[in-house]
């Protein structure tokens, strides 16, 4: 898939780009979404059809889940991660029924916790990271989190 073989959009999931080759994908699922996922949502420009990534919303529990993302690097500062993460946050808590979505990033990754942000989301807590292998690790991860009546007082209406 051309979206892991981007050392940019792969750089704060595991350091650089992904050999599919080489790859076992049962060994590293996160890295290689499947079209039967559930939970696992493509994102495609309207005026082209054009790929640009895909969001998740993984059921942690019943009440619990957690958000994710990986967009093309051509995509990036577009609004395109906000209004996807914004419309599963919103389909998780008005559809789906949970109480909580949390998301978490490498703490030097700067873009994705403004994404976070934006949907309301607020910063939780950091972990050091015990395996430093990815460049920037050594400064942690920070957790994200919205609990959906935070959510429903702060969600603009339309």
């Amino acid at each position: 898939m051309a979206l892991e073989r981007d050392a940019e959009v792969m750089h704060f999931l595991n350091g650089g780009p992904v050999d599919h080759a080489t790859t076992d994908p049962d060994a590293v699922t996160f890295l290689m979404p499947r079209g039967t996922e559930t939970d696992v949502w493509t994102a495609r420009r309207e005026d082209s059809g054009e790929f640009v990534g895909w969001f998740c919303l993984h059921a942690e529990s019943e009440s619990r889940a957690e958000l994710g993302y990986r967009l093309a690097r051509r995509h990036w500062g577009q609004g395109l991660a906000s209004e996807g993460a914004a419309a599963l946050v919103e389909w998780g808590f008005e559809t789906a029924g949970y109480c909580e979505i949390v998301a978490c990033t490498m703490a030097i990754n700067h873009g994705s916790r403004r994404v976070m942000e934006m949907v309301g989301m607020r910063h939780t807590h950091s972990v050091v990271l015990e395996d430093g292998s990815i460049p920037g690790s050594e400064h942690g991860e920070v957790w994200y989190a919205v609990k959906r009546s935070d959510w429903r007082e702060r969600k603009p209406t339309t």
